[in-house]
């Protein structure tokens, strides 16, 4: 494994093609800016997206930048994810982000897999060792696990189907990823945890996004936010100040890189990036 930290980026795939356009210019800011190891791009439930998400894959391709496409299994069924990963492969992508990910709303079968290890697993089994698997790891644990030591248990079935490095949930407790890789390592788990950040730009979206996911957002953190709710220069100020520290404290702490949640924006992040360029100089 590389000492140099890699860093990587998400996108969702746009709806209109406006959002199209948009999304192209946000990513050649990117691309002109860093060198991501890779993009990923989301999937909708139940593979709504599916479409959309190809499209955005092959514009990353495209553009020189390895793309890595999520593959959520929830309401897919074997054949699904074999032509999927069939197309992948003849398009050259070479990484998934392979996730459970949420069932629809309405829909009542969840197909063929229960569980993002079973997906790991069947990944293998049809395609080798194709694709680099990156998987989701929960520093503060899934939202729907009955406890943490289930969670802890069901990110080792996933790494022992196959997976080689993982993308954590965003956080902003540094203990929190800390103590989650030092119970890996206990459990004889040895593959790059590479923590997930998320720009700091709107307490509202976050707050709401935090309660989804079962991501802390820290009372310190918290209260400054909301005194800064119709302060935006203020609040995405002081958002900036806590992402950057926090994505230094992780490098010298030994984190393998990072992984920015951009929601299509480059401006946020670039900033964080840039920061932490300015002080490793």
């Amino acid at each position: 494994m590389s000492d140099t930290p890699q860093f990587s980026l998400e996108f969702f795939p746009p709806k209109t093609e406006a959002g199209k356009e948009k999304l192209q210019a946000t990513q050649k800011a990117f691309f002109e800016a860093m060198q991501p190891a890779y993009a990923s791009v989301t999937f909708g439930a139940g593979g709504s997206t599916q479409e959309g998400t190809f499209d955005a894959v092959m514009a990353i391709q495209k553009q020189g930048v390895e793309a890595a496409p999520h593959l959520s299994c929830i309401g897919s069924t074997r054949d699904d994810i074999t032509r999927i990963l069939n197309q992948y492969r003849e398009q050259g992508i070479h990484r998934i982000v392979a996730l459970r990910g949420d069932m629809p709303s309405g829909m009542g079968a969840s197909g063929d897999f229960r569980y993002a290890n079973e997906l790991v697993e069947f990944i293998r089994q049809q395609s080798g060792d194709h694709f680099h698997i990156e998987v989701a790891a929960y520093p503060e644990f899934h939202p729907q696990a009955p406890d943490a030591f289930t969670d802890l248990k069901n990110f080792k079935r996933k790494v022992e189907a196959g997976a080689d490095s993982a993308i954590t949930q965003y956080f902003y407790n540094i203990d929190a990823y800390l103590r989650f890789n030092e119970e890996c390592t206990l459990m004889g788990l040895e593959l790059p945890i590479v923590p997930g950040i998320m720009p700091i730009t709107n307490y509202t979206n976050l707050a709401r996004f935090s309660e989804m996911c079962g991501a802390e957002i820290p009372r310190w953190i918290s209260e400054r936010l909301m005194a800064y709710r119709d302060d935006t220069e203020s609040l995405r100020a002081f958002g900036l100040e806590v992402t950057t520290r926090l994505c230094q404290d992780l490098l010298s702490a030994g984190a393998p890189g990072i992984h920015f949640y951009t929601m299509n924006q480059s401006g946020p992040t670039l900033q964080i990036y840039n920061n932490l360029e300015l002080e490793t100089e």
